[in-house]
């Protein structure tokens, strides 16, 4: 598997995963304490100013892994419109915003191994229920396959655009599931040829 780390070395490269995703955390859980769109964004030009640091091409994907994100943004901002409170809408939309640019940040500047590592260490008092090897790599494979499947799916619209006139909709989740399994059958075979999870 690809990794998701950018290849554009940044100073938050040099940083270790454990303080990184620990950061994370908190910040995230900052993100819930506030609902005024003021600090909220104030949060979001933090994170983006953290993105400038490793250049414009840099930020330009951490901008580009955003973008999965816009029909969520179009659906919470017309439902406040709807009710009538957009201020709690646009507290929604840049909590949202900041959270997962944040978490974009820490996998761009972060190898998956080092993930996996931080993982394994604080799952180890599960061992005895759950091996943490295992839970580990569960985490490592949805972090990579959420790109590998938004991906997909932007290969299966076009080829259906480019087959019919008609409108991309719920006609493609039954060649987006196939490929997902067909996906997930490849890297499970991979994992039974290195000798599993273990």
């Amino acid at each position: 598997m690809l990794t998701l780390t950018s290849p554009i070395e940044t100073p938050l490269h040099e940083l270790p995963a454990a303080a990184k995703l620990a950061a994370l955390a908190g910040f995230t859980f900052a993100l819930f304490l506030t609902g005024s769109p003021l600090w909220l964004g104030a949060a979001l030009l933090l994170v983006a100013a953290l993105h400038l640091t490793g250049g414009p091409r840099f930020a330009r994907h951490g901008l580009a892994m955003l973008r999965p994100l816009w029909p969520f943004v179009a659906v919470v901002a017309l439902w406040h419109l709807w009710v009538g409170s957009p201020a709690a809408g646009l507290a929604v939309i840049l909590r949202m915003l900041a959270a997962v640019a944040a978490a974009n940040l820490v996998t761009m500047t972060t190898r998956l191994s080092d993930m996996i590592s931080v993982v394994e260490r604080l799952a180890a008092p599960l061992a005895p229920i759950l091996p943490p090897r295992r839970l580990a790599l569960a985490i490592a494979l949805v972090i990579r396959f959420v790109p590998v499947l938004s991906g997909r799916i932007d290969q299966i619209a076009l080829a259906f655009r480019a087959r019919s006139a008609r409108r991309v909709s719920w006609r493609i989740l039954a060649p987006a599931a196939l490929a997902a399994l067909d996906d997930a059958e490849h890297v499970a075979e991979a994992l039974r040829a290195r000798g599993g999870a273990g």
